[in-house]
């Protein structure tokens, strides 16, 4: 496997509070993830809030730089000091109004990242702008009006076609869909499958959504307190989830078909705090079948072919 961006054993820590007559404390907000993504290929992380998928999106867009642990693009370790590896990964966040300057036109905020990365004189850079707008599905003479003009799936595809304009290689996708209504859902996740077939991008694809990563997704990464707890293709582990928060989310994700009985899994008690992270197993404390070993022991990684589960007792 060539992977186009490679991480191995990234942690991330945080120091937060501390004062006159007390030491800071150290927030583990990931904690040991490794992982693969190919061209082409799709890998989806999901998780609650606060289990370190934006600050794997922070980490692999180059933001910010692991505290341990080593990320490679294309075989070599991201440098953010060089332009070519900062421009090969880019980022869609997940409000497009709150992404793009309400002041700048459509056609000056798809051009910006081309004059200040780029050498391009005004009339190809403005040649550039148009054709990724009808990459996107935008009209020319959207060129030149302002973001608040628009709709909410039109202006996630304006954030789209600027992380588009240096052609990039991989596309962080920070809950890209969430905030647009269930039938522009679709139509951008069509549009991002179009693109990535067109242009050979790697997506790595942050959401709550199960039942969009069932649709987008090659591979999912089920992340719990900064760890990974399961990883595998979308449709070994959508079937046949090994570990318990994994089956606990799948069972509350909505299935359009009124006559299927499912069997919801209720979590009982709270996320625990990322400041103080219970010993053994991170999920232990909201567990049914938790044990003593699972009280004390970090679980090792067991599993079978491409399908990984961290656990002492999996399903």
């Amino acid at each position: 496997m060539n992977a186009i961006v490679e991480g191995r054993n990234l942690k991330r820590f945080y120091e937060v509070g501390g004062g006159m007559f007390s030491k800071p404390a150290t927030v583990k907000a990931l904690n040991g993830l490794s992982f693969a993504l190919e061209a082409g290929k799709t890998l989806a992380v999901v998780g609650e809030s606060g289990c370190g998928k934006s600050t794997l999106a922070r980490l692999v867009t180059m933001i910010e730089e692991p505290s341990e642990g080593e990320l490679l693009i294309e075989g070599r370790t991201a440098d953010p000091s060089v332009k070519a590896t900062r421009s090969s990964v880019q980022i869609v966040f997940q409000n497009p109004y709150g992404s793009l300057n309400p002041r700048q036109k459509i056609g000056a905020i798809l051009e910006e990242p081309l004059k200040i990365n780029t050498h391009d004189d005004a009339e190809t850079r403005r040649r550039k702008a148009l054709d990724m707008m009808q990459k996107v599905g935008l009209r020319p003479e959207h060129y030149d009006r302002y973001p608040h003009m628009f709709s909410g799936g039109q202006r996630q595809r304006i954030a789209i076609a600027r992380a588009l304009m240096l052609d990039p290689k991989i596309l962080v996708l920070d809950e890209p869909v969430s905030a647009l209504d269930l039938s522009i859902q679709a139509q951008v996740l069509n549009l991002l499958m179009d693109l990535q077939k067109e242009m050979g991008l790697a997506y790595l694809f942050i959401s709550h959504g199960l039942s969009v990563v069932r649709h987008i997704a090659d591979e999912v990464l089920v992340m719990y307190l900064g760890r990974p707890v399961e990883r595998g293709p979308v449709a070994e582990v959508f079937a046949h989830p090994r570990h318990p928060y994994t089956a606990a989310l799948l069972s509350a994700t909505p299935v359009a078909d009124p006559t299927r009985k499912k069997h919801r899994i209720e979590l009982k008690g709270e996320l625990p705090s990322p400041l103080n992270p219970p010993p053994g197993c991170p999920f232990n404390p909201r567990c049914a079948n938790a044990t003593d070993l699972c009280r004390q022991t970090m679980p090792d990684e067991s599993g079978e072919g491409a399908h990984r589960f961290f656990c002492h007792h999996p399903m």
